[in-house]
């Protein structure tokens, strides 16, 4: 329920332009993603499904992103390697620190190559859901990682490369105002609107988004083993259990609450 409370403040923002009104103000947007992201944190820490650890590992794959997107700040195309680490979390951890994972990758890569603008806030959601969708198809994962995993992953990171790409011209579409074909046009009925704006984006972007597509598919299949054996062995590190006062009275086979990030 939290991460589909958190999409509809993202989807708000994106489906703006789709209502007939351009994008919100920069201080807005920012304010929602920024307050989404935070109180999402806090909620995870009050039901104790982070704890220390826990945020350590999300700091660490944002340092370990922001310092990808600095080597290779232009990206190839529309390939950046930060997306792999935020699929392999969220595979193994969950939609909740999927989403965590993408948003503050992108947040503190902005800060440390100085990327920050009025796109931003989109690219924290439109990461975070990357995130969210690797986690909802890990959710179905047992035991320990195999081929069927790199395989399902490397078809996600194929499918998010693209729809990615889509959400963020979202952003980019709206200064194209006026474009006779392309742009986007204020007050048109919604039927238009999208159909302009799916020509903008097989004109402008389906070309360079197929190179992040094709990417994370790579990524995945060459170094996601090795990955997502590490963070499953992580994530079972992780886990903690709860001891009732009352424990030692439980009937034989009544196990202690596990809890897990």
């Amino acid at each position: 329920m939290r991460i589909v409370v958190a999409s509809v403040a993202g989807l708000a923002l994106f489906l703006w332009p789709f209502a007939g009104g351009g994008l919100p103000a920069d201080a807005p947007a920012f304010a929602v993603a920024l307050g989404t992201l935070g109180a999402l944190l806090l909620i995870e820490l009050g039901a104790r499904r982070l704890d220390a650890r826990s945020l350590a590992l999300l700091a660490a794959i944002a340092a370990i992103d922001a310092g990808l997107r600095v080597a290779l700040v232009s990206g190839i195309g529309g390939f950046s390697p930060i997306f792999f680490l935020i699929l392999c979390a969220g595979y193994t951890f969950g939609p909740a620190f999927g989403f965590e994972a993408g948003a503050l990758s992108l947040l503190v890569s902005a800060l440390a190559t100085g990327g920050v603008g009025p796109w931003l806030p989109y690219q924290l959601f439109a990461a975070g859901w990357v995130g969210v969708i690797a986690g909802l198809a890990g959710g179905r994962r047992r035991g320990a990682p195999g081929r069927r995993d790199l395989v399902v992953l490397a078809l996600i990171g194929v499918a998010t490369g693209f729809a990615y790409g889509a959400l963020m011209d979202v952003w980019d579409w709206t200064f194209f105002a006026g474009s006779p074909d392309l742009g986007w046009l204020t007050g048109a009925p919604f039927a238009e609107t999208l159909a302009r704006f799916a020509r903008f984006y097989l004109v402008t972007s389906l070309a360079y988004d197929s190179l992040r597509a094709i990417g994370n598919a790579v990524l995945v299949l060459a170094l996601g083993a090795p990955i997502l054996a590490a963070l499953a062995r992580l994530r079972g590190r992780l886990r903690f259990e709860i001891l009732e006062p009352d424990a030692l009275l439980r009937p034989s086979g009544a196990g202690p609450v596990e809890i897990a990030p």
